[in-house]
């Protein structure tokens, strides 16, 4: 399989894992380390497009600062959530895997056989 793309976070386990799983069943994903490369308001756009999701559902909120920012709060808009994003990379859950088939985030790492 071709044009398989991972947002990967090689500091995570399950990014780590994730990524080890589509070596293992012969995909060399393309690999975005977004900690490094960041996001764009189209990139994360097109992403939760293609995911079915909102920003919501990618927020990560653990070892983040989404709480004091108030971006845990149900009531945060999506343009809120994209805007602190861009400027705090690490607040995007990882990994996300994009195929032909669809994009998910991966946790846990299996859900990516899912997209092969």
């Amino acid at each position: 399989m071709t044009d398989v793309t991972i947002y990967h976070n090689p500091n995570c386990g399950t990014s780590r894992n994730t990524l080890a799983l589509l070596r293992e069943k012969g995909v060399e994903p393309k690999v975005v380390e977004y900690l490094k490369e960041g996001w764009t308001k189209e990139g994360l756009e097109d992403l939760l497009q293609k995911m079915g999701a909102s920003a919501h559902d990618i927020l990560r909120v653990k070892g983040t600062r989404a709480d004091e920012l108030g971006l845990s709060d149900p009531a945060a808009s999506d343009e809120a959530l994209i805007a602190a994003m861009i400027i705090e990379p690490v607040l995007v859950n990882r990994p996300i895997v994009v195929t032909p088939k669809g994009a998910a985030l991966c946790r846990p790492a299996e859900l990516v056989l899912t997209l092969l």
